[in-house]
């Protein structure tokens, strides 16, 4: 079968909502990312065959293609065709499963996997009716799983009571995470993958956007501790939550041929690509299950995978995740998830991707395996190669 590389893969740093990024328009953000890859890699733009850009709000200014209307307002000629996905939170890392399925069919060469969210601008539930009762899910639906709802937070407090996770272990989790953030943007771990932007401040002055902006170098276990509970008698609160966050993010897949004619380097080589449907009541805990799925058929066992990034959509998704896989908690999301981090959606896939390579790369490892948990019950798992 032919082989699918990843040559680069970028992020911007995440805004916090109404924060750094909110004077960006989405286009205008997801072109960013475009032109970095472009710059990076030295790819000649005529050459890229599509753009492949997750996108889970698709209302307001996300709405009317902004996959296409980020190529518009990047440096990319408008011979570049685009299209915008949604899986979800899983939006652009199944972008990057279907550039890299493109490209292994031999249907193309070069392709942009890409995702942006700008949730100050187009924050969740824009694309519903504001007072309507009209519900995305039908009555049937409801009825066949005995619901009157499906929520991802809901789910998320289903993970904690059925894995026996507690208050403590999570805000434990949610700690780990924010001082593995602090300690990566300390010791510039992320300046590889992060493009600046410039930015304009509420008071009026100019800056520059590099750091993610939702990182509290301050927490303290008493701090994660004094945070309510977002329901009685739950385990989760906002500070063991993924964060609202704006951003962009991109990789460039490529065929063997397009290495040669265009004398690009490849950072990885994707290895495997899982999607797969289960619960949608619990919904946020298919990662568990994709993972055992993803491994079996890679003909690999969670020992020989050297890094992993499973989003931390709520913490009992990758704390279950440890539990259920048996992996080595040393191995997670070593330089801090969503929790610290932000999670931009639609962005979040390819954000993911560009951390987990360019930690790859900084221990001198081998491989990495990605999953996200995404609404509905849907996961997908990708496996890479560092090369």
């Amino acid at each position: 079968m032919a082989e699918a590389y990843i040559v680069e893969a970028v992020r911007t740093a995440g805004g916090r909502r109404n924060g750094r990024l909110a004077g960006w328009h989405p286009a205008d953000l997801g072109a960013q990312v475009l032109n970095a890859i472009v710059d990076r890699t030295g790819i000649d733009p005529a050459a890229i065959d599509d753009v492949i850009m997750g996108c889970v709000t698709q209302a307001g200014e996300q709405a009317s293609h902004v996959g296409r209307n980020a190529v518009l307002a990047s440096k990319l000629p408008t011979s570049v065709p685009a299209v915008t996905i949604d899986r979800q939170c899983g939006s652009s890392q199944q972008a990057l499963q279907f550039a890299a399925q493109a490209v292994m069919s031999g249907t193309q060469d070069v392709v942009i996997a890409a995702g942006v969210e700008s949730m100050s601008r187009a924050p969740m539930g824009l694309a519903l009716v504001p007072g309507s009762a009209l519900n995305p899910n039908s009555a049937h639906t409801l009825e066949r799983f005995g619901v009157s709802g499906f929520s991802q937070f809901g789910g998320a407090e289903m993970i904690a009571k059925k894995h026996d996770l507690s208050r403590a272990a999570l805000d434990a989790f949610g700690l780990r995470s924010h001082r593995n953030a602090a300690e990566a943007t300390r010791s510039g771990a992320f300046q590889a993958e992060i493009i600046p932007l410039d930015v304009t401040l509420a008071d009026g002055s100019k800056a520059v956007h590099e750091k993610d902006e939702g990182i509290r170098y301050d927490a303290t276990a008493e701090s994660m501790a004094g945070v309510k509970l977002l329901q009685e008698g739950g385990v989760i609160t906002a500070a063991t939550s993924s964060q609202i966050c704006d951003g962009a993010s991109a990789a460039l897949v490529v065929s063997e041929a397009a290495l040669k004619q265009h004398r690009l380097t490849p950072i990885a080589r994707i290895v495997n690509m899982t999607v797969t449907g289960g619960d949608p009541v619990i919904m946020l805990e298919e990662p568990l299950f994709a993972t055992q799925k993803a491994l079996q058929r890679a003909g690999l066992t969670i020992d020989d995978i050297d890094l992993y990034e499973v989003n931390e959509a709520f913490a009992p998704v990758p704390m279950a995740w440890l539990k259920v896989v048996g992996a080595d908690p040393d191995k997670l999301n070593v330089n801090g998830g969503a929790i610290a981090l932000g999670h931009p959606l639609g962005a979040s896939g390819t954000k993911l991707m560009a951390t987990l390579l360019h930690a790859l790369k900084a221990r001198g490892k081998k491989y990495g395996l990605q999953t996200m948990c995404e609404g509905g019950g849907v996961a997908n798992v990708t496996i890479v190669e560092a090369l």
